[in-house]
């Protein structure tokens, strides 16, 4: 799983044995390590809710998908879900939660997991 936060806006990548996971069990969690602390990046298929939300407390941001939503986006051509949550300040926090592609470039990262990029299909 990977993030990327730029301002108000998060956005979670998830492989395609991660969007399986989550669709099966639920959740799926990832961490890194620093020297002090560790942050913790979670999704969670949450039955309550009809919109992406997003909450973050002790160093862990937890990306809560409509259930309904979740448990069918493994075995859909959906690619992605998308909020734009209204904070009490006024301001807004874009969520996103995407299907990670593999890139069109080359990369030394590992993309053995990550779904076939749609742009390299005829």
């Amino acid at each position: 799983m990977k993030i990327r936060i730029k301002g108000n806006s998060v956005r979670f990548r998830l492989t395609q044995s991660e969007v399986k996971q989550l669709s099966e069990t639920g959740s799926v969690m990832e961490t890194t390590e620093f020297e002090q602390t560790t942050f913790v990046y979670e999704v969670q298929l949450e039955p309550t809710i009809t919109e992406l939300q997003a909450s973050f407390f002790e160093n862990t941001i937890i990306m809560k998908v409509p259930k309904d939503m979740g448990i069918h986006w493994f075995d859909s051509d959906t690619v992605g879900f998308e909020n734009r949550v209204v904070l009490t300040n006024g301001n807004q926090l874009h969520l996103l939660l995407e299907k990670d592609f593999t890139c069109l470039e080359n990369t030394s990262e590992d993309q053995s997991d990550n779904y076939p990029n749609p742009k390299l299909q005829c």
